[in-house]
């Protein structure tokens, strides 16, 4: 039996934009893909999950809820205040514990997806844990990763057939997520919410700290279950140091102390802006700012490596070359490792001419 071939992240989602003919074959193909009929056509969003090397329409009830060991495809199509144009956003998803074959068929479809649209959506790489705000920010309700996925046969928990599990609930305002982590109170902290789902039975701890939106996040998604279940799940609140009917026996037992909250961690560093020109004969990547970064320093026959600090962009000039424009993304991750940047951190490829507000904002 043939081993399915894998893909290089960094290589395979990559724009290439090259002839007209080249684009014009690329754009053909993607026609034939029965997921992408109508995508894009109509404000608001869509969601496919990439299975066995397909792409496969995810249900909307599920929206908002994506397993570990999956990868997505997620398109936003919008206005812009005062216009009727259409704009979009494509983010591709990568859960923690998603093969290579999906991330990789992720990351190919996107760019397919990207064709289709005749190459002017902004691109997102996301990484489950480092989602970027602009993909919480279109989950009102925040969003929730389960453990499994489409290779381990997972399926909806039902009220007769449950499969216990814990999840940790975290964040501040629209950016709350809730993730399935060990069931043993080592996963738990002072600082958050965590649920525990015995089917029937559903119990929300809270920890001493917990914030407000993390607390309405775990009743909301009490909530949800029962909903699930018609109606028929007990849910248990209880706080930290008031616990007794917690069930700790399921979670190993009741600890002598909790770990401390755990801030929410943002990376550290500078802004930089750094240039992708074979103008001298050969590829070269060199910074060009550091600090303060200006609008006015992107050139349009080059491509622009812009690190913000939370968020790296990958702008593309009108005039750049074709070998530039394959090898931006492919920089970037490069530029992460040498830098010794978060490998997580979102990359965002934009084109000259179709730059978003939280691109634009990043300028001093």
């Amino acid at each position: 039996m043939l081993k399915p071939a894998t893909y290089n992240i960094a290589d395979s989602n990559i724009a290439m934009l090259g002839t007209d003919l080249e684009k014009e074959v690329r754009q053909n193909a993607a026609k034939n893909e029965p997921a992408w009929t109508n995508a894009g056509k109509e404000v608001g969003i869509k969601i496919w999950r990439i299975e066995k090397f397909q792409v496969k329409e995810w249900p909307k009830e599920e929206y908002g809820s994506f397993f570990s060991g999956d990868s997505y495809i997620v398109l936003h199509t919008y206005k812009q205040k005062g216009s009727d144009a259409l704009r979009w956003n494509v983010h591709f998803w990568l859960g923690a514990h998603t093969t290579q074959d999906e991330a990789g068929t992720a990351a190919y479809k996107t760019v397919e997806l990207d064709d289709l649209l005749g190459g002017a959506p902004v691109q997102y790489r996301e990484v489950q844990g480092h989602e970027s705000p602009e993909f919480l920010a279109l989950f009102p309700k925040g969003i929730k990763i389960m453990a499994g996925g489409i290779d381990t046969g997972f399926r909806h928990v039902e009220p007769t057939s449950y499969r216990p599990r814990l999840l940790h609930i975290k964040g501040t305002r629209k950016t709350v997520t809730a993730i399935e982590v060990p069931m043993n109170h080592t996963s738990m902290n002072e600082g958050d919410c965590f649920l525990l789902d015995q089917g029937m039975k559903v119990f929300i701890w809270q920890g001493k700290s917990a914030g407000i939106f993390e607390k309405n996040k775990a009743a909301e998604l009490a909530r949800a279950i029962d909903d699930e279940r018609k109606s028929a799940v007990e849910i248990t609140t209880t706080t930290q140091g008031a616990d007794s009917d917690f069930p700790w026996s399921l979670v190993g037992g009741k600890p002598d102390k909790f770990k401390a909250a755990t801030p929410d961690t943002a990376p550290a560093g500078v802004k930089k802006l750094l240039k992708v020109s074979d103008a001298s004969g050969d590829m070269q990547c060199t910074q060009v700012a550091e600090g303060t970064v200006k609008r006015d320093l992107l050139d349009s026959d080059d491509v622009f490596i812009f690190d913000c600090v939370a968020e790296v962009f990958v702008w593309i000039g009108k005039g750049s070359t074709k070998a530039e424009r394959q090898q931006g993304i492919g920089f970037a991750q490069k530029y992460l490792k040498s830098a010794k940047r978060p490998d997580w951190l979102p990359i965002v490829r934009v084109l000259e001419g179709g730059e978003n507000e939280v691109f634009e904002s990043h300028f001093d």
